[in-house]
């Protein structure tokens, strides 16, 4: 008898999701707890795993729909059997919705005779569908891409350098002297035009949506101002650069910058408890422990995972959580109970080479820190005899967005004074 599959709840708040891509087609086999599809709801986006072992029969729900928790949106065989007459009934109302919503982007390859072919056969290849596009509109099989990202995702970069490769070496079949060198100015500017083509109209993701929604609210509500910190992160920078080999050796954990900035701003936080409270109506709730979220870039969107409890963690502790997050968040295997209850936000824009940033703050928050790139420049180091020299050192600014409601300009900067001091005179153990 078929096992039906059903759209989950993800959470006491959660009544309804968004399915945004199948991973199996009718017809292919599935392993119990295999990833099946993929949905996104006002909380998480997530892959969905099959709850029985056999053959996909039936998809009842394309991708692109929106349907109420526990209604049925496939079924799976539990043999091949059962499975076959599905097969050729099951991709009839499949078909069209899928090729109604890749219709508008043909038009830029209409001549391409393989094109629907290389489309289909996209559809099993992990990658985001700004990376399927690129593909479509340069006649690309991704299943000839390597996937550098998170469980062999192909990413926007690894799509752009596969082009920029065959760019080259198209030309050279019919004319290898003249076109040849041409090819590498011409080409490889295109895949970056994809994500913005005039006259496209591509609807909003779920996450997008709700990324939107979040934002224009915390700047109706929140009172932003901001404050920068350049701190001096020699020392950290020296000490993780002795210590990361043993550590990953010894902890089977890779040693991060972030717990350094957690861990500071967990120090500072207990010193200054106004930076971890927010408002309830005309009361300010102080909470009692502090719950970092951790900002997560993922090529789909934006999400902020929650590291409960952070301030009871030792040094550890906190590189194993974030860690944790950070995979979970780009496998989408977060749970809705994993992006709640924050009660102070870091993000990390210096990891793409911001200098510094000026984030929006995460409601219900009263504070967020920002985390600029770490660049070696040239200070003024004074040392214990009041003698200045010049000496290279490695700096970063670190940012304070606060809600100017709750938090005081004095409050704000005294908070920052010990983060920087915290960690320009790190003295606890990594272990």
């Amino acid at each position: 008898m078929p096992t039906d599959v059903i759209m989950p709840q993800m959470g006491e708040s959660i009544f309804e999701g968004t399915i945004t891509k199948w991973l199996k087609k009718p017809g292919d086999k599935v392993q119990r707890d295999e990833p099946l599809f993929e949905i996104s709801t006002d909380k998480v986006d997530a892959e969905i795993p099959a709850p029985a072992s056999g053959v996909l029969q039936e998809i009842k729900v394309a991708e692109g729909n929106t349907v109420q928790v526990n209604t049925i949106v496939g079924t799976i065989s539990a043999d091949g059997e059962s499975a076959a007459p599905a097969k050729t009934s099951a991709p009839a109302p499949q078909t069209p919705s899928v090729s109604e919503k890749k219709e508008p982007p043909k038009p830029s390859a209409p001549s391409v005779s393989a094109h629907p072919e290389v489309e289909t056969h996209d559809e099993d290849v992990r990658s985001s569908p700004l990376v399927r596009k690129i593909a479509r509109e340069n006649n690309v099989d991704l299943a000839q891409v390597t996937g550098t990202g998170i469980g062999g995702r192909i990413t926007k970069q690894d799509i752009t350098a596969y082009i920029e490769k065959g760019s080259s070496a198209a030309p050279a079949a019919p004319a290898p002297a003249s076109p040849a060198p041409p090819a590498p100015v011409s080409r490889p500017r295109p895949p970056a035009a994809p994500a913005v083509i005039p006259g496209d109209l591509v609807p909003m993701s779920q996450m997008r949506k709700i990324i939107a929604q979040r934002m224009i609210e915390s700047r109706r509500t929140s009172a932003h101002v901001h404050c920068m910190f350049e701190v001096d992160l020699t020392r950290i920078v020296n000490l993780r650069n002795q210590l990361k080999q043993a550590f990953e050796q010894r902890n089977g954990a890779r040693l991060t910058f972030m717990p350094f900035f957690v861990r500071a701003a967990i120090i500072a936080l207990q010193q200054f408890p106004i930076v971890n409270a927010s408002l309830e109506g005309e009361n300010i709730r102080y909470h009692r422990h502090m719950n970092a979220g951790i900002a997560v870039a993922l090529d789909w969107g934006l999400i902020v995972p929650v590291l409960k409890n952070a301030d009871e963690l030792n040094f550890l502790g906190l590189q194993r959580g974030i860690s944790d997050l950070g995979e979970r968040a780009r496998t989408k295997k977060l749970m809705p109970q994993d992006v709640e209850g924050s009660t102070f936000t870091i993000t990390n824009p210096g990891q793409f080479g911001a200098v510094f940033g000026l984030p929006i703050i995460n409601q219900p928050n009263s504070a967020i820190m920002g985390v600029g790139g770490i660049t070696k420049q040239p200070m003024v180091i004074t040392d214990k005899e009041g003698n200045d020299s010049i000496a290279i050192r490695s700096v970063v600014h670190l940012t304070l967005g606060y809600d100017h409601r709750l938090i005081d300009g004095a409050v704000a900067d005294q908070f920052m004074a010990l983060v920087k001091k915290t960690l320009e005179n790190w003295s606890e153990e990594v272990g």
